[in-house]
């Protein structure tokens, strides 16, 4: 094995959490983040209330108004992603928003507009579309309504103001829909994994009753046979003994067998954990489009030591490389006039160590492919970074033409 660096946590591919509620303190405080980026948008009010010549007065009422909007909107907001959604609260929330957008733009100067882009896509998040399709066109009515009144703005300005709020308003829809549409999507991932569970308990038992049903059933019958005829015929009950004892072997055998094939792992599942793995850790995979091809001449025994060399290989990136890229090629070769298939993990990582002492699980790995008349190659990556591993196993009739979907260099 490799020498250990910094451990890595891996990376959530939905950084923000969209449409999901926070986990943790961190994640709460990453959301809040995010949404108060959007409140930069209020620096046009809270700068109108500090010009000079403003009245204290008005200076007093716009600050209250303006704090007690961006209140509303953080408990609408949170709420929602809490899945608190309560009408009451949806409906008093949504009211007291525009509300305050149209007494503090009508009391106010025409900055204050900004605030219904706000209303807009608080309607947008919050509420179903039955409602949203007639609420956002609503308040982006009472926006031009309430900013036609200042003679001083033109109507570039004003449309500058409603077009965001309308925009706005039907794009969250849009992500509201996509986040709708990813809660079903992993529902149903879910779900088909359930069942695909079951579906394999169920070939298992099938499997296990077709293989000592009968077995079980003979060693049961001449176990009674070899009962009654013990007091008067030991000769025949000795040799319904052996019977026993052939079939149990047999039995025995044939379980194994079975074992033996639903342990032995294939090359295209462990490329999907292999994915997995990567994706959840942070690492770029560039996969070889061979690897998701059929391999012609490819034995089960070959066939589970490369998989179990992409086991190893794609655990050692990411728990001792600290890689940011890892590429899995697959391709066929001549060695010792014999065609093989050969599979090659490269990183960008920390390279090989030092000390050239392998772990156990190269160690093992090599033992591994050793039996399927393979082998093991480690070292650094060709570009002078990272760390390479090349495992190889001969492929059944060493004339047959190479396989479409595999590359020969």
């Amino acid at each position: 094995m490799r020498r250990t660096t910094r451990k890595r946590e891996p990376a959530d591919r939905n950084p923000v959490l969209i449409g999901q509620p926070p986990r943790n303190r961190r994640q709460a405080l990453g959301k809040t983040t995010w949404i108060s980026l959007w409140l930069l948008y209020l620096a046009g009010p809270a700068s109108a209330l500090l010009r000079p010549g403003v009245p204290t007065a008005e200076r007093i009422w716009g600050g209250l108004g303006l704090t007690l909007f961006v209140l509303c909107y953080f408990v609408l907001v949170f709420r929602h992603i809490w899945g608190e959604r309560t009408r009451s609260v949806i409906y008093g929330s949504l009211a007291l928003l525009l509300m305050l957008s149209t007494v503090l733009s009508w009391t106010l100067d025409s900055s204050w507009l900004v605030l219904f882009i706000f209303t807009s896509v608080g309607c947008g998040v919050v509420l179903p579309w039955k409602l949203s399709r007639w609420s956002i066109p609503l308040v982006t009515v009472v926006l031009l309504v309430v900013g036609a009144r200042d003679p001083d703005i033109r109507g570039y300005y004003l449309f500058a103001y409603a077009l965001p709020a309308l925009g706005c308003g039907f794009m969250m829809v849009g992500v509201q829909f996509l986040i709708h549409t990813s809660r079903e999507l992993r529902a149903a991932r879910e779900e088909v994994a359930r069942l695909a569970a079951n579906d394999e308990r169920l070939r298992l038992s099938r499997d296990l009753h077709d293989l000592l049903g009968h077995s079980l059933s003979l060693i049961t019958l001449k176990s009674e046979l070899a009962g009654r005829m013990l007091p008067d015929r030991p000769a025949d009950a000795a040799r319904q003994v052996a019977d026993i004892e052939q079939v149990s072997r047999q039995a025995l055998l044939d379980v194994r067998e079975a074992v033996t094939g639903y342990r032995r792992p294939r090359l295209a599942v462990e490329l999907a954990g292999a994915r997995a793995a990567l994706r959840t850790a942070g690492v770029t995979a560039v996969v070889d489009r061979a690897l998701e091809g059929e391999y012609r001449g490819l034995a089960a025994d070959e066939e589970g030591a490369l998989a179990w060399a992409l086991r190893e290989a794609v655990t050692n990136v990411i728990r001792h490389s600290g890689a940011r890229r890892c590429e899995l090629l697959l391709t066929e070769e001549w060695e010792a006039d014999k065609r093989c298939l050969c599979l090659t993990v490269l990183d960008d990582g920390t390279g090989p160590p030092r000390a050239r002492h392998e772990g156990n699980g190269l160690s093992g790995l090599r033992e591994r492919l050793a039996l399927a008349d393979g082998r093991l190659e480690t070292g650094p990556a060709p570009r002078g970074r990272g760390f390479a591993l090349r495992a190889s196993v001969p492929l059944s009739g060493s004339t047959m033409e190479p396989s479409p979907s595999l590359r020969t260099p």
